[in-house]
């Protein structure tokens, strides 16, 4: 398979996610950061609301993809560019979905290393998975393209 036929992106995303858990509780267990507040039961209201974000904008993403016959799997070919349902809000639900998710456990188990280490799961959201998925697109769809990036926001 070629460059030209897929984003080139190897490694699930989700696997991103799974590491910086694992990471933020082999730290909290050697780096303990105890602050009571954040177990409270308010905080896991939170992080069940983050997660039914998550989940409700993964069907829709996911729903829309299998709709137009399409591979969530980022290092297949786009069969087409993905522009109505929930891709009318945002050019990556599944990403908002899977960050919303990390955020949404992180509330609920009250683990504040998983909190520091969300700035890190951004950059890599953004700058090693969407960034070469949008020069994907752009070069397979070319103006179709950067006029849907003129009118949808990357995040939300």
């Amino acid at each position: 398979m070629s460059k030209e036929d897929n984003a080139g992106i190897y490694v699930p995303p989700p696997t991103y996610l799974l590491l910086l858990f694992i990471l933020g509780y082999i730290i909290n267990k050697n780096v303990p950061i105890s602050v009571d507040f954040l177990r409270h039961t308010f905080f896991k209201v939170v992080g069940i609301i983050f997660l039914l974000l998550s989940m409700t904008l993964g069907y829709f993403a996911l729903k829309q993809f299998f709709k137009t016959n399409n591979s969530p799997i980022t290092h297949k070919p786009a069969n087409s560019l993905q522009t109505s349902g929930i891709y009318t809000i945002s050019r990556n639900p599944m990403y908002a979905g899977l960050f919303f998710f990390y955020i949404g456990v992180s509330f609920y188990i009250g683990n504040w290393w998983h909190f520091i280490l969300l700035p890190l799961l951004f950059f890599i959201f953004n700058n090693y998975i969407i960034i070469k998925e949008e020069k994907y697109l752009e070069r397979k769809f070319g103006k179709d393209y950067l006029q849907y990036k003129l009118k949808v926001r990357r995040w939300l």
